[in-house]
Formats: C-alpha cells, sequence, structure tokens
C-alpha cells in the first residue's frame, strides 16, 4: 500500500516527519509518498538514509500554517504540501493521508476533496486518551464538530465502535456518553436525546450509560462520545493538567538535597507513569468519516510519532474500516 505525508506540516516538520516516514517504511513495509519543498526532503533523505527505495517526492512549495483560515487556504493554495496530499488521495495515487498540520485545514480538506462516506453528515476526530490501568480510551468527537445533533454523536459511536473492533481488537467496546452526571435524564436536549439513539439503537453496541469527567481516567469506558467541543475541553484539559503535575513534581524533587536523593529512587517509577500518557505510542488521531483513511498526528510529534501515525493509516486501511461504517450507517 502507498500512504502519503504532509512533510511540512507540524511543529517539528519537515525534519521530524520525514525521519519518522524513513522508519515507518522500513518497520511496516509501506511505500510513502512526501510532499513538501523537494530540495529540503531530499537533504533530509540524503542525511540520514542511503535506501531511497518506496519514498516518492512530491514537490509543493507552499505551506498551511495553523494561523490561515482552513476553507480559505485549502481553496487558495493549491500547491501546498497538505493540498498536494489529499488530492494524492483523491485521485487514488495513495490510500491513507498522515498529517501534523492544522487540524481544521485537515478537516475541512478531507471533506471538501475526499469526500465524506454515505450517510455519514460530519466526519469526527478520534483521540485515543491513556488511562491509569495502562488501558486507553477513544473520546469521539474530540474537536471537528462544534455544533452537533444527536444523530451526529450516534453516528459517532458507531464509527468509534468500529474502529476500536478492528483497529485495536476490542471484542465489545464499552460505550459511554459524556455528561455532567450518571443518570439517564442528566444533561441538556443533545444528550438526553442522544442516549435514547444509543439505548435504543438496533446495531450490536454495548452502550453503557452517561460517564462524568472524573471517570474518565477510570477505565471504565473505551468509547466516550460527545461533542467536539466538550471532547476538544476534555482532551486539553487532560493534556495540560498530566503536563503541569509532571513539571510541578519535578520543580519539587529538585527543591532540596533530600528531594533529590529521594527522585533518584522513585526515577523510574515517574517515568513509566509518563510514559502511560505519552502520545506518540498511538501516533495520530483518526478522521472518522471520510472516504478514505486520513489520520492527524499531534502538533508537536515527533519521528516516532509520525512512525506511528503511519502505522495507524496503514491498519485502518487494510482493516476496511470504511467499508464497515458505511455499512452499518445503512443498517442503522
Amino acid at each position: 500500500m502507498k500512504i502519503v505525508v504532509d512533510a511540512m506540516g507540524g511543529d517539528n516538520a519537515p525534519l521530524a516527519v520525514v525521519k519518522g516516514s524513513i522508519q515507518a517504511r522500513d518497520e511496516y513495509n509501506v511505500n510513502i509518498i512526501l510532499t513538501g519543498k523537494e530540495n529540503v526532503i531530499k537533504k533530509i533523505l540524503e542525511e540520514n538514509t542511503s535506501n531511497f527505495n518506496n519514498i516518492e517526492i512530491l514537490n509543493a512549495e507552499e505551506v498551511i500554517t495553523n494561523d490561515d483560515k482552513p476553507v480559505l487556504a485549502i481553496r487558495r493554495k493549491k500547491d501546498s504540501s497538505l493540498v498536494k496530499a489529499l488530492n494524492a488521495v483523491k485521485n487514488k495515487e495513495a490510500d491513507a493521508l498522515v498529517s501534523a498540520g492544522s487540524t481544521g485545514a485537515i478537516l475541512s480538506g478531507a471533506t471538501l476533496l475526499i469526500g465524506r462516506i454515505s450517510g455519514i453528515e460530519r466526519p469526527a476526530i478520534g483521540s485515543l486518551i491513556p488511562n491509569m490501568y495502562g488501558g486507553f480510551t477513544l473520546l469521539i468527537d474530540s474537536g471537528a464538530n462544534v455544533d452537533s445533533k444527536p444523530e451526529f454523536l450516534y453516528d459517532f459511536a458507531i464509527m468509534g465502535d468500529i474502529y476500536l473492533k478492528k483497529v485495536m481488537n476490542i471484542e465489545s467496546p464499552k460505550i459511554a456518553l459524556a455528561n455532567i452526571g450518571t443518570e439517564k435524564a442528566k444533561g441538556d436536549r443533545l444528550t438526553v436525546e442522544t442516549y435514547e439513539l444509543l439505548e435504543n439503537s438496533k446495531l450490536d453496541i454495548n452502550f453503557i450509560g452517561n460517564i462524568e469527567a472524573r471517570d474518565i481516567l477510570k477505565g471504565k469506558a473505551h468509547i466516550i462520545v460527545c461533542d467536539g467541543f466538550v471532547g476538544n475541553i476534555l482532551l486539553k484539559t487532560l493534556e495540560g493538567t498530566v503536563a503541569e503535575i509532571m513539571k510541578g513534581l519535578k520543580a519539587e524533587l529538585m527543591s532540596s538535597t533530600l528531594s533529590k536523593l529521594g527522585g533518584a529512587l522513585i526515577k523510574p517509577a515517574l517515568k513509566n507513569f509518563k510514559n502511560k500518557f505519552d502520545y506518540s505510542e498511538h501516533g495520530g488521531a483518526p478522521f472518522l468519516g471520510v472516504k478514505a483513511p486520513v489520520i492527524k498526528a499531534h502538533g508537536s510529534s515527533d519521528e516516532k510519532a509520525i512512525k506511528n501515525a503511519i502505522r495507524q493509516g496503514k491498519i485502518i486501511y487494510e482493516s476496511n474500516v470504511n467499508k464497515l461504517i458505511e455499512e452499518s450507517i445503512i443498517r442503522r
């Protein structure tokens, strides 16, 4: 299979993106197309590998940044690395796409150029959140749709269910609805009506009811369904909290000679704790509901994260996730 990678997207592009792509090619036996400034990409390749097989460069002189308005950028920056990558998938020159660039631009481009799966009104971002026990929870939607209808959230749940079954090999994922309480009647109109849809679904899903934010890291559910506004706040809050806790602990452990000695003793445990929340292990978040696999890697992705994002795109493609989503939406 062939995966196109936006080499200019992300805080550490293009170096980390190109290096991660080389590693993915070698480990996962995939063909790579790198889109971006050819002379820059070629130089990085020459400095990091002597094997140029199965890696192509598709020249693109423009870059879409986070400051660009997504839809306008997709329409106007035709020679950007992201648009070139999207068109490669649209034209069947690549089977999947990976980018660490602007989330809004990737979503707009995927919807406008690649298109939605038949029956899906809104694609959603599915972000994997590690929990305290070594597992993870899929948060969907984590930022694609600020305004949602109950039918959208129901579709998010179905797409997440298929993704975890086929990509993460979870037999019967537990699905929960993010809410301000666990009671069925809690929440606003959106959550109450979504609850009814999930509870009465004709499909074989394992809906366990509402879940509160304080229980997310306890691993009580495999999938948490919400609109993109709530999801993005949850995701950013968790990311920020973990980062600040680790900073605070480090500062306290370095504050005195005695604490430094204690810190040396617990360093392996702290490292293990930090690794539980390492986003690079999963690489990126899929845009579920788009006709082809599109993976949004974290903006600060290093080469390991890019490599694993490519692996994720490969698995989604080979698992026929999109076809299964379309079949399930028809039967809903």
